[in-house]
């Protein structure tokens, strides 16, 4: 599955002088970490990353290091998402990432792929319990109804380019507690606790 990291917002929650998607994690850029898993993944055959004008320094560090980079106009993540895709030409499955989910592995992204595979629909979210959220550290700033209950949005998601531009497409939820995406980073709060969770797996 072809997959876009999505690192054109301006990250304002988080605050800084420093690009979010740049922000060092243990010494090494959160857009790295998130890049280093699609390649780690089985079932991912290409990567690019979204960047925008609000995202110079990430679009520049990207290019530099041989990542292939598709620029979108800053709209908004969705907004971004979809040009992305119509500009590219993307008229299959693609897997949308956030730049800011530095757990990730490549062996759960191949469990979201292989998901949504066996779901049949046109769509996939993966969201998190709120109390798996914060036994982490980590208070959710994007929430989203379903069943009754509220979730965590993980920012991992799967939408099929051929729908892009029918609005809502039908989707499958995978709700998950797993660390890897229970931990985005849109605060400080939520970098320490990163740190934490991989200083004390080492």
């Amino acid at each position: 599955m072809v997959t876009l990291i999505m690192a054109g917002g301006k990250g304002k929650r988080f605050g800084g002088k420093t690009e979010k998607a740049l922000t060092k994690l243990l010494g090494k850029p959160l857009i790295q970490w998130v890049i280093e898993a699609t390649k780690a993944a089985e079932k991912i055959s290409e990567v690019y990353v979204i960047a925008t004008d609000q995202t110079p320094k990430t679009l520049e560090a990207v290019s530099n290091i041989g990542v292939k980079v598709i620029k979108t106009e800053g709209k908004g993540y969705h907004e971004d998402l979809q040009q992305a895709i119509l500009d590219s030409g993307m008229e299959y499955p693609v897997l949308a990432i956030s730049a800011d989910m530095p757990l990730l592995t490549g062996e759960f992204l191949d469990h979201v792929i292989s998901h949504y595979w066996k779901a049949g629909k046109p769509a996939l979210t993966v969201l998190v319990p709120i109390e798996a959220c914060r036994r982490h550290g980590v208070e959710p700033t994007s929430l989203y109804p379903y069943d009754g209950k509220s979730y965590a949005v993980s920012g991992l998601n799967v939408v099929d380019g051929r729908k892009i531009s029918e609005g809502e497409q039908e989707q499958e939820v995978l709700i998950s507690d797993r660390i890897e995406i229970a931990i985005n980073i849109n605060t400080r709060q939520d970098l320490k606790a990163a740190e934490r969770y991989l200083r004390e797996k080492n």
